[in-house]
Order: structure tokens, then sequence, then C-alpha cells
């Protein structure tokens, strides 16, 4: 195994752990028509955790990489929201929030690498 996937695993696993830790900042990023934000919260943080370390292993690698896919797919709505959103924006400037966005495409690209 390359360190590339060992940080990727710890990229998502860490993520993951902060949806339990900081529920509250992921609940005010996801748009109103969204329903049941802390579920959702605790479930793509659980979801990231299991994924994050699935990629260490041969032989759940492929279905966790594919599910981090998937994953990054799902959360774009997020990511426009708190683009066009000032109170969803966390307070960060509009360049770090595009940078935020487009930066999505190179960790589903990281990921593909993985399938």
């Amino acid at each position: 195994m390359n360190w590339h996937l060992f940080l990727l695993s710890g990229i998502f696993s860490l993520a993951g752990i902060f949806h339990f830790i900081k529920p509250k900042a992921f609940m005010r990023v996801m748009p109103l028509y969204i329903p049941f934000h802390r579920q959702l919260v605790y479930m793509s943080g659980l979801t990231e955790i299991i994924a994050g370390i699935g990629l260490l292993f041969i032989e759940t690698r492929f279905i966790s990489a594919w599910g981090i896919i998937c994953m990054l797919i799902l959360f774009f709505p997020v990511h426009i929201h708190m683009l066009v959103n000032e109170k969803a924006g966390l307070k960060l400037p509009k360049f770090i929030l595009v940078l935020r966005l487009l930066l999505q495409f190179g960790l589903i690209y990281w990921a593909y690498l993985y399938t």
C-alpha cells in the first residue's frame, strides 16, 4: 500500500469523526430542503469512517472507493449551498468556498484511482 491510500483513508475517517464531534457545524451548512439534518450528519459521518477504513483492505477497497465517490457527488448541493448562502458559508471567504467545491472533483478522481 502506498501513502496516498493511507492519506485518503485518514482524510475520510477523520472527517467522519468530526461529524460526531461537531455535528451542529455540519447541520448548519445543509440546505433547508434536505430533511433529517441530524440523522444525515451522523449517518454520513459513520459512512465516511467506514469507507475510509474500508480503503485499507483489498477486499473492501473497490466498494469503499465507490462509496466515497457517491458521497462526494451527493455532497455537491451542500457545497453549492455554502457558496450561495452567507449564513451557511461558515464565514469563509468566497474563494475558499469555490476551491472547496472544486476540490470535490479532485477527491472524486483520487477515490476513482482505487476502483
